[in-house]
């Protein structure tokens, strides 16, 4: 049986050509490797299919702003910016349903690293670590199923699945 947490959209899907900030695009394959266009300057600590896809909440960047952090929708490298959600349970293990062809699921938090401190008040970059900020973390996640996604796609995340 699968549990539906809750729901939100795609406001935004980022990509690169290595580093950061990743710029928005208009829609996106999502493939087991990741978006197609998007690369990765450090594929050791980014990529491969654990780490296909990197995902963030708005309304986590909101707040930071809020707290004077120069953040923005792409700024701290994510691949996906979603709303709506309840980020306290984007947590490893969830699956999330991005649009209508893609299934992701989360593999782990992710450590943030210098190459995003432009983001943050006096380069704290930490202030989106799991450890520190629990919560505060972008997400790695897995593709299980691949497709197209757009801004504005649904979001549907549903409970981790019993082994």
């Amino acid at each position: 049986m699968t549990i539906e947490l809750g729901n939100g959209i795609i406001f935004q899907i980022n990509v690169s050509d290595g580093g950061v900030p990743k710029r928005a695009v208009r829609q996106a394959q999502v493939t087991p490797l990741g978006l197609v266009g998007d690369q990765h300057a450090d594929t050791q600590h980014h990529g491969g299919p654990e780490r296909a896809l990197c995902l963030f909440s708005l309304e986590r960047i909101q707040a930071m702003q809020q707290e004077g952090h120069p953040i923005f929708p792409g700024a701290a490298g994510e691949n996906l910016t979603l709303s709506g959600l309840d980020w306290i349970q984007v947590v490893p293990g969830v699956r999330l349903k991005l649009g209508e062809q893609v299934l992701v699921e989360v593999t782990r938090y992710t450590v943030p690293c210098h190459t995003i401190e432009e983001a943050f008040i006096q380069k704290q970059y930490e202030r989106i670590s799991q450890t520190r900020h629990p919560g505060w973390s972008r997400v790695y996640v897995k593709v299980l199923e691949e497709g197209t996604i757009c801004p504005g796609d649904r979001v549907k995340v549903y409970a981790a699945e019993a082994v």
